[in-house]
């Protein structure tokens, strides 16, 4: 703790920069991902059978008559994003059972066999149409992995996934992320055989196929999996970020499902290609709704912890929302969710350096003067003079009277 003797003071932060940088060509970001990660945050919605059968991971054998939701009701959950100061929402369209969320014409697994709406439902589209009524992104969750097919870890299965795909990409309207998870192949139902299988998960997929027609079809898209290319896993669900956490990853050394997952946390200070991180962490224990975890919500200081810990860290903050039975955002998670909002809004409401004085050992150049460090916009940024490996920045603040106790951390 440092006491305040006066209403004057300096704040001197010792910068080090990265020796040599000026002599070699960093990664950047392209436009789609400073768009992504200047949201900041943003839901994830796990809806599926389930909800309904009290598992995490479905094993692919889930009868679609147990999907018949009393009042599902996407508007709902759209608000609830909204006022807890999600930007958008990612929605599992399809998790590792292989139940699909929307009526997709290339299997019977899905809503269109289920007794709710008598087949006719689409819950992707009641979704997509919900966000942009109030006024959040929208983005696809498809689990690669698919515990119900019977062709999984065949070719003809990888042509079955780019179909789907392709379908979410061209029938929902804009799509901002579409995510991958890392968990592929394992013991599952496949149709009856109730067995194990294997794939080589750098190969089987041909994920640079998969990435081009993303590419194609919605070229605004962020791509999630362990490896990105667009952003990356953080590599655990607390939503934590390392120290630090670079936005850097090494081109050869990562691909969705790699075993060493906890790299990813802090990322590669000599990494070649710029992957910055995303945090997901769900509000309860598990992604799916249990009934007794209605006890084990996260407060709404513990999701203030995980903002700082996420978005604080150079990291987004992606917070799961597991709907419940009835088809809705509990009342639980709503009701901490925006406490939580009302907190950070509230912690942020006056900005500290907006106008303290600010001076610099060295600038290099007008466009990166000091100045830009309290001008208010995010894309602005000081830099010290090419060849500089050291450098500090002063704030000299004329008054106190926002500090409750006169001193400072």
């Amino acid at each position: 703790m440092y006491l305040l003797p006066m209403k004057t003071t300096i704040i001197s932060l010792l910068l080090l920069l990265c020796a040599g940088a000026s002599s070699q060509t960093l990664p950047k970001p392209t436009e789609n991902q400073l768009r992504w990660q200047e949201m900041e945050m943003y839901a994830f919605i796990h809806y599926s059978l389930n909800t309904y059968t009290d598992q995490e991971w479905g094993f692919g054998n889930e009868d679609p008559k147990l999907f018949n939701p009393s009042s599902l009701d996407c508007r709902q959950w759209a608000r609830v994003c909204k006022q807890a100061g999600m930007r958008g929402i990612i929605f599992t369209a399809k998790h590792h059972c292989g139940f699909c969320m929307w009526p997709s014409k290339y299997t019977e697994y899905s809503v269109k066999n289920a007794p709710w709406k008598n087949g006719k439902g689409d819950v992707v589209r009641e979704l997509a149409d919900a966000c942009r009524e109030e006024g959040l992104k929208f983005a696809v969750y498809l689990s690669p992995w698919d515990r119900n097919h019977p062709d999984y870890g065949k070719p003809e299965y990888v042509t079955y996934f780019r179909n789907q795909l392709r379908e979410l990409l061209t029938n929902y309207g804009d799509i901002f992320e579409v995510w991958f998870d890392g968990a592929n192949g394992g013991d599952g139902y496949y149709g009856g055989a109730n067995e194990k299988r294997k794939i080589d998960r750098r190969t089987y997929y041909h994920f640079d196929r998969i990435y081009e027609l993303i590419h194609r079809l919605q070229p605004q898209a962020i791509i999630f999996s362990d490896g990105g290319p667009g952003c990356r896993w953080v590599g655990n669900e607390r939503g934590e970020a390392g120290i630090p956490n670079w936005s850097f990853l090494k081109k050869d050394e990562v691909y969705p499902g790699m075993p060493n997952s906890e790299v990813l946390g802090s990322g590669f200070p000599d990494g070649d290609i710029w992957v910055a991180a995303e945090c997901d962490v769900s509000i309860r224990p598990g992604w799916f709704y249990h009934p007794e975890e209605d006890s084990k919500v996260k407060t709404p200081e513990q999701l203030v912890d995980i903002y700082y810990k996420s978005v604080g860290r150079n990291a987004t903050f992606l917070l799961n929302f597991p709907v419940d039975r009835e088809g809705r955002v509990n009342a639980i998670d709503s009701t901490n969710a925006v406490r939580f909002r009302q907190i950070i809004d509230a912690e942020f409401k006056t900005n500290l350096l907006r106008k303290a004085k600010v001076t610099a050992s060295s600038e290099r150049g007008k466009s990166f003067r000091v100045k830009k460090l309290n001008d208010g916009k995010w894309d602005t940024y000081w830099s010290t003079p090419d060849g500089t490996t050291t450098g500090s920045v002063i704030f000299t603040f004329t008054s106190w009277s926002w500090m409750p106790s006169g001193s400072f951390m």
